[in-house]
């Protein structure tokens, strides 16, 4: 059976008994665009992703572009909440499977979702199952991919996965134009864009501040404020951003 999202279930409010004529519920679709709408307008495409996974019902998303996969690193990660642990252990089979691809299943991913297991050594959310779904979008010349994680049995609707497919690519083009315009809003210091280099190649708080030579806190509050600079929220968004705007 298809899953069916209430209108509670996407975050809708009980309506006083004497309004509930005069004020009918929204659908859970025109919830969904109204959130859609307020987290696009805010240039947030985490805040995008996570509306979209909770209207399909995925409890992860992880959007990566196909485009920057490499063997080693995690520059390919645009956004994502799966734990980090998990994303390092899957980098290098994410770029493999990629690889293997023909050019024909590239296209055809975009039209059919595929499924995929995680390795059994891969540590996993509790009550998370260990199969994902990737769902294959194409911005422009950029091709990227969201994997979705689900709670164990729970049963995909396919009408839904689809919407998810098209307005995610909705929502990174949207999220694109919006970091093309702040470009010209901030700039790094050579000590920020520094950091910034040594954390996309892999190396840790401490590691970066024994080749710079200063202490591990000045190191995290230079990170910190290139997250603040860039809006990203995490490592791993603060080197997707860097990547797509050549800032390393």
């Amino acid at each position: 059976m298809d899953v069916e999202l209430s209108g509670d279930k996407i975050g809708s409010r009980k309506a006083p008994a004497v309004a509930a004529d005069a004020l009918p519920r929204l659908s859970s679709r025109d919830q969904l665009i109204r959130k859609l709408a307020i987290a696009s307008q805010a240039g947030h495409m985490s805040a995008s992703l996570a509306v979209l996974s909770e209207y399909v019902g995925a409890s992860h998303f992880l959007l990566a572009r196909y485009d920057l996969v490499q063997e080693h690193g995690l520059d390919f990660v645009v956004s994502s909440n799966w734990p980090f642990d998990l994303v390092r252990r899957l980098e290098s089979e994410i770029a493999a499977t990629y690889s293997r691809s023909t050019e024909l299943d590239k296209c055809m991913s975009v039209l059919q979702p595929k499924f995929g297991l995680l390795p059994d050594d891969a540590a996993v959310p509790v009550g998370i199952s260990r199969q994902y779904c990737s769902l294959t979008v194409s911005v422009g010349r950029t091709r990227l991919a969201l994997m979705l994680l689900f709670e164990e049995n729970f049963v995909l609707s396919p009408e839904l996965l689809r919407e998810v497919g098209l307005l995610t690519g909705y929502c990174v083009s949207l999220s694109t134009r919006k970091a093309q315009k702040s470009d010209r809003d901030f700039e790094l210091t050579e000590r920020e864009l520094e950091c910034l280099f040594w954390i996309a190649e892999g190396k840790t708080s401490d590691e970066i501040a024994t080749i710079l030579g200063i202490s591990r806190n000045t190191i995290n509050n230079y990170i910190t404020s290139v997250m603040r600079k860039t809006a990203t929220k995490t490592r791993s968004e603060a080197i997707a951003y860097a990547v797509r705007n050549n800032l390393v």
